[in-house]
């Protein structure tokens, strides 16, 4: 086989190979919530949306809509006197959540696993994904009366 037919066949065979792969991405990270489903998406590196606002008593669901592992951690210092801590893992604190997720991925939700937390005491509440926090994955709950 000559130079030039071998790179047609090679160049053929690698666009065939990687048709697709865009779309097979979007479905991936799909970040779509609708309905019971989820209220907050989660792509490669952020929350969808960012910031959403539920009254006193609501529960709100976040959904893994991507291939990467995440977490749903609360910063202690930002929720509200009074209010339940949460975290993916269920751990009772951040320094908890932090060591978890250090030692062994501890709290890490896979692709399309959900979490859920019910929000009874008005204010705002700040929470990252750990392994993703040097890229800026934040989100905020506002619960209001």
């Amino acid at each position: 086989m000559n130079r030039r037919a071998y790179l047609a066949t090679v160049g053929t065979a690698t666009a065939v190979g990687l048709a697709g792969c865009s779309s097979a991405l979007s479905v991936f990270d799909d970040d779509s919530c609708t309905g019971e489903d989820c209220h907050i998406g989660m792509t490669r590196t952020e929350f969808r949306p960012e910031s959403y606002e539920v009254s006193v008593g609501e529960t709100v669901v976040w959904k893994n809509t991507s291939e990467a592992y995440h977490t749903v951690t609360a910063f202690e210092s930002s929720i509200p006197d009074g209010a339940d801590y949460f975290a993916t893992g269920g751990f009772e604190d951040q320094a908890t959540a932090y060591e978890a997720w250090h030692e062994d991925q501890g709290g890490r939700l896979s692709s399309r696993e959900t979490f859920e937390h019910t929000f009874e005491v008005p204010g705002t509440y700040d929470y990252v994904c750990i392994p993703h926090e040097r890229a800026e994955m934040l989100g905020e709950i506002v619960v209001t009366e």
